[in-house]
């Protein structure tokens, strides 16, 4: 029986300078916009600090923010698995700070389906939401746009395509676990251009299954991931 899914995705607030989208050192980011699919619907819900002319916010407070948890939370508990592309190294993480429910966003965390997260556990490496689109055939990110754009678009007024845009990224997460877990493997698009894959014989890994996967060999990278760069923002439970 197939798994109920529900992807989640935020856009940050703050622009973040430089190529290199080093977000740790302007933290705070705030949270302009999110949004939510559940596999058994067809259209995301979109979140979004409203005004009193319910015109968007410039960024979610953090009552805005603990409402998302708490649906996240809710939607958890009812047997849904929250599924995300590095929900765990970003997203759960700015959640937690801008909620303040630090303790909430852990057990979301640890229980969800980070799927870039389990190739990290596995192979050592991530790999970008689009190249794992291509490579299962799937429709990507619209093009011009990109989660570094989306600060700026939405100071600008631009709420329209940035939450099309946020739309879309949990349309693609769920569409990517739902073929990988169909055929049993994710398959993508290298940097070189060529096609890589990964088998999927038990199906997607939680972040807490992920962990107990034993280390892979990193010896040929010059500069390899640790885990811990994506679990260090966990509260001690």
């Amino acid at each position: 029986m197939a798994c109920q899914y529900l992807a989640f995705d935020i856009e940050t607030a703050k622009d973040v300078p430089g190529e290199d989208f080093n977000w740790r050192a302007h933290r705070p980011l705030g949270i302009s916009c999110a949004a939510t699919l559940a596999s058994d619907t067809d259209q995301p819900l979109l979140w979004y600090g409203k005004t009193r002319d319910e015109l968007p916010e410039k960024r979610m407070s953090q009552e805005d923010a603990q409402g998302l948890v708490q649906y996240l939370s809710s939607m958890a508990a009812s047997g849904f698995r929250i599924l995300t592309w590095n929900g765990l190294g970003f997203d759960f993480d700015i959640l937690a700070e801008e909620s303040g429910a630090a303790a909430s966003c852990r057990d979301c965390a640890l229980g969800h389906v980070d799927m870039m997260f389990h190739v990290v556990c596995s192979k050592g490496y991530p790999i970008a939401l689009d190249k794992a689109a291509q490579g299962m055939g799937l429709p990507g990110k619209p093009p011009g746009m990109s989660g570094a754009e989306a600060p700026k678009l939405w100071a600008q007024g631009h709420f329209k395509e940035v939450l099309e845009y946020v739309a879309q990224d949990v349309r693609i997460a769920m569409q990517i676990a739902q073929t990988c877990e169909q055929r049993r493997r994710l398959e993508w698009i290298t940097r070189k251009g060529t096609r890589s894959s990964m088998p999927l014989t038990n199906g997607w890994l939680t972040v807490r299954e992920a962990l107990r996967l034993p280390e892979p060999d990193t010896s040929w990278m010059s500069t390899p991931l640790s885990r811990r760069d994506f679990t260090a923002w966990l509260p001690a439970s």
